[in-house]
């Protein structure tokens, strides 16, 4: 590890670096990088704005594009900063994404989403903690380390992908299935996920299924609902009947996970008329599903297609399920892979903080390498406000990541 020397001109440099973390944060978010599946242009400015940073800060920078005719300059980014260790085919991986949400409601926002206000310790703005905290957390930590002329043990590489919040297919799966970066002795941390005093380590996901219902009824004028079939009505009854029974069903505990159950919720839900006047003929919404280990995306569609079919035949309606997205339950890291060893001791001396190990509900794309043989851990010191209204990153979280990583860079084998 870093002489202790080091670690304290390591310390002194973050602090002198403050203003500058903070307005990179800032710069971040006045650039929305939204994709097109929620009406976005892309992340191609965004990309580009932090390539220019990078390179002004004279670490080595390279672009992996995907063609996607849907954004502007038909390009989804991807950006990796690489800077050499001793051991140089050796790699510590910290891989942050570059997509955000949308706002949502502006209404219930009190500054606006993408214009950054810092206020009372906070940087408020939308991807202020959904990724952009750890990611110039990441990005200071390297560059701290590179201004101190060190040489870390690992060679160090930072990914920056698009597409993480629509699936990765144009992000980290993209990479995956056609480049050799990556190998299984690599060490790689994805954080994305967290808790406020920084003192877990998730190490499983649970599966992700998004399903779209498509009620098929009959349209008529709402003075005469004996002439129609009010799919609205109906898709109500079926919410509320797989709100109160699915959970039910698939009652399986699993106490490294938190909720420690199988989630079941309804979420997004379509126009069906303009009018009030009119019983519609069509109803859409969605479900978004959890799953525990314990259970199969098959049993789950299985048991969905029967409740379907009582329900047409019951109701004289016809229902389309559609599934939207599929995350199948991917392995778990090993309680004792070499990255949750090195987390653990950086945590625990920069933050005085014992980790646990835990599962999590939503998806990151440790998944995506669990399924591909790999060993990530996610991490992050968070306060859990990603897609929120009102989403800030605390300042202080993010001068503990850039300490946690830059103590991290400086691990060595000998270590452990």
């Amino acid at each position: 590890m870093w002489e202790k020397e080091k670690i304290q001109k390591i310390l002194k440099k973050i602090e002198e670096y403050k203003e500058e973390i903070i307005d990179l944060q800032k710069n971040l978010t006045e650039i929305p990088a939204i994709g097109p599946e929620n009406n976005g242009e892309g992340e191609y400015e965004k990309a580009m704005f932090l390539k220019e940073k990078l390179l002004n800060w004279g670490l080595a920078v390279k672009e992996y594009n995907v063609v996607d005719e849907r954004v502007k300059n038909k390009i989804r980014p991807n950006l990796l900063a690489f800077y050499p260790g001793k051991e140089e085919d050796k790699k510590i991986w910290i891989i942050t994404h570059l997509d955000v949400v949308p706002a949502g409601n502006e209404e219930l926002w009190e500054t606006p989403p993408f214009k950054a206000v810092v206020k009372d310790g906070k940087i408020y703005g939308r991807g202020t903690e959904d990724n952009q905290q750890e990611m110039v957390s990441s990005i200071f930590a390297l560059r701290i380390i590179k201004d101190l002329n060190l040489t870390p043990f690992y060679s160090i590489c930072l990914l920056f992908v698009s597409d993480e919040e629509t699936g990765s297919k144009y992000g980290i799966k993209y990479l995956l299935e056609n480049f050799n970066l990556f190998n299984k002795e690599d060490l790689i941390i994805i954080p994305d996920a967290g808790s406020e005093k920084g003192d877990t380590i998730e190490i499983a996901e649970k599966g992700i299924i998004w399903l779209k219902f498509k009620i098929i009824g009959y349209q008529t004028h709402a003075s005469t609902p004996h002439k129609g079939i009010n799919a609205h009505k109906i898709g109500a009854y079926l919410i509320t009947y797989l709100s109160e029974n699915f959970e039910k069903k698939f009652n399986k505990k699993d106490y490294l996970f938190e909720p420690p159950v199988t989630t079941f919720e309804p979420t997004k839900k379509e126009n069906n008329i303009p009018n009030i006047n009119t019983i519609p003929g069509e109803d859409v919404f969605y479900f978004d599903c959890r799953y525990l280990p314990d259970y199969s995306f098959s049993e789950i569609i299985v048991y969905l297609k029967e409740i379907i079919s009582f329900w047409q035949e019951k109701y004289k309606v016809k229902i389309d399920l559609e599934v939207i997205h599929h995350e199948e339950v991917a392995p778990k890291t090993k309680e004792d892979a070499l990255i949750v060893k090195f987390l653990k001791k950086a945590v625990e001396e920069v933050l005085n903080q014992k980790p646990k190990l835990i599962g999590i509900g939503g998806g990151t794309v440790a998944a995506i390498f669990r399924k591909k043989g790999f060993q990530p851990v996610v991490w992050g010191k968070v306060c859990g406000v990603a897609h929120q209204p009102n989403e800030y990153s605390l300042i202080e979280n993010m001068i503990d990541s850039t300490k946690v990583y830059a103590y991290l860079f400086g691990l060595d084998l000998k270590d452990f």
